[in-house]
């Protein structure tokens, strides 16, 4: 369960690199031919819909992740993202499927929020 958990970080993190961010190829490689978004603004984002230009580079930290499977092939992550640029924390889900040996991400959310996902959380 760790090195799932190591790699679905890494993924995660990968996506918030601004070499990731400017290559559709690499984009193209993480995300499922259905993957789409509800962004923390609200749009709703399509994987054909994706360019370079308009999910941009950013300047985030993730912290507070978590792992929870779904099932042997489906992982549901969370998270907490500090974005620097706009000084807003939000918190963030995405499901990830494992796809023809690799692991894609077929959903993702973010939620505005005023604390981390850790502070918010409650055990169940």
């Amino acid at each position: 369960m760790e090195d799932l958990y190591n790699h679905l970080k890494e993924l995660e993190e990968t996506l918030l690199q601004p070499e990731t961010r400017k290559s559709l190829e690499s984009l193209q490689n993480l995300l499922a031919p259905s993957f789409f978004e509800v962004g923390s603004s609200g749009e709703v984002l399509y994987k054909e819909g994706i360019t370079t230009e308009n999910i941009g580079v950013v300047d985030m930290t993730l912290s507070d992740f978590e792992i929870h499977p779904l099932s042997k092939e489906v992982v549901l992550t969370t998270f907490t993202i500090d974005n620097h640029l706009k000084q807003q924390r939000s918190l963030r889900s995405s499901i990830w499927k494992h796809m023809n040996g690799n692991w894609m991400m077929v959903f993702h959310q973010g939620t505005i929020a005023k604390e981390t996902y850790k502070e918010n959380r409650r055990e169940l």
